[in-house]
């Protein structure tokens, strides 16, 4: 039973509640959805791309993202008056899970229609709004994330990256790292220090800067994974100058609004989808060995696979709606991303353990391919965006357990 208590939603033994309450897709969203569908199964026939893992961190195709965009499917949630379509989130996440449950290549647009537009409309300039909104919404203005550091583990708090004030501007030094799609991203948020570090307020003189990736000064690193391939990147920053206009939000403000940019960074489906397609995939194996060939533990195992999805979909879904209604679930959005990224792993474990076809990282596509992307990738679900034990920290924390 639950109870509010100044506002605040509990239980009877005074908690506060994990997850928002659950949320039900309108009846009229099942059109959008089918659009959706056809529309991708329409780019599939015609060979545009082939379905993959993990397609939010390594499927860039900035024709993708335009030709979503054209369909009015990038920055459903950005007002009319900027650019966008003023849709609901909840209409966003209908779009958002077909896209990732397809396997399309989504990495491109993604973080700037999923946290960068929400956050420029919550804490941006007039000037800054009009500057980048317009081009998010027509796939066309690409975002980073600029968050992690050298020897600052998933301690934001410790970031050493500063900025100090000069003529007309900030003047910043320092290193980002993890930053993905840098190589190809416009801009990105960077939290840096704007006052010296005080152990006693670790949260204190953080702030945010809006930094274009092409400035002077701007060093752009690759690091590769062991396969060649190229999603991440180190960005150095040497006496980088940000005029006025691109300070984002509150000076000293910069660690409220992180964390508020991370309940959507989080809380989406891509916290438990980035593997769907080999999930859907392990299935179709399974099934073509005919009823007979499923012994009663693999069955088992798939249908606890699968109602897991649906109870971390249920989740998402409400915090979705909190987030339509305004809301900033932050806790919420930090027990979905633990829950959602182990279980992602769980797939991966399962696809190598039930079907006798090895990971094959040449192959065009199928199960062997979807396998090898999602092996590859596996090791990155559990850490970015906030290691599950963080994670557990925030709710231990949200909770008044420690």
């Amino acid at each position: 039973m639950m109870t509010t208590v100044a506002g605040a939603s509990t239980t009877l033994t005074g908690l506060p509640e994990l997850v928002p309450e659950p949320v039900e897709l309108p009846g009229h969203l099942a059109a959008l959805r089918a659009e959706v569908r056809a529309f991708l199964d329409a780019e599939r026939a015609s060979g545009a791309w082939t379905p993959r893992a993990d397609v939010w961190l390594s499927g860039w195709d900035e024709g993708f993202s335009r030709r979503l965009a054209e369909r009015g499917w990038l920055g459903m949630t950005i007002p009319v008056e900027y650019g966008g379509h003023g849709r609901g989130a909840l209409e966003r996440y209908v779009v958002t899970e077909e896209l990732l449950a397809a396997g399309a290549p989504v990495a491109a647009h993604w973080v700037a229609d999923r946290q960068i537009g929400p956050s420029l409309l919550r804490h941006g300039t007039e000037e800054q709004r009009r500057a980048f909104l317009p081009g998010i919404a027509r796939g066309e203005v690409y975002f980073g994330i600029g968050m992690s550091e050298p020897d600052s583990g998933s301690d934001l708090a410790s970031v050493r990256t500063r900025a100090e004030r000069v003529d007309g501007g900030w003047e910043l030094s320092g290193t980002k790292v993890w930053t993905s799609g840098a190589h190809h991203a416009h801009a990105f948020f960077a939290l840096v220090r704007t006052a010296p570090k005080d152990d006693a307020h670790r949260h204190a003189g953080l702030s945010q800067f809006l930094v274009e990736l092409d400035r002077p000064g701007v060093e752009i690193r690759p690091i590769p994974l062991l396969t060649g391939a190229h999603h991440f990147n180190e960005v150095r920053f040497d006496r980088v100058f940000i005029p006025d206009e691109r300070v984002f939000g509150e000076l000293g403000n910069g660690w409220a609004q992180v964390t508020g940019e991370l309940a959507f960074e989080r809380s989406g489906p891509e916290r438990f989808l980035s593997t769907y397609p080999l999930l859907a995939a392990l299935v179709g194996e399974l099934r073509a060995t005919g009823s007979g060939g499923v012994d009663a533990g693999t069955r088992r195992r798939i249908g606890s696979l699968v109602s897991r999805v649906w109870t971390l979909r249920t989740m998402s879904l409400a915090v979705a709606g909190a987030l339509e209604s305004g809301q900033a679930p932050e806790l919420a959005a930090a027990l979905v991303k633990d829950l959602g990224t182990r279980y992602e792993n769980e797939i991966v474990d399962a696809a190598r353990l039930l079907v006798e076809i090895p990971p094959d990282p040449g192959a065009e596509g199928g199960f062997a391919r979807l396998l090898a992307d999602a092996v590859l990738h596996a090791p990155g679900f559990t850490l970015r965006g906030g290691t599950n034990e963080v994670l557990r920290g925030i709710v231990a924390r949200g909770m008044g357990l420690r």
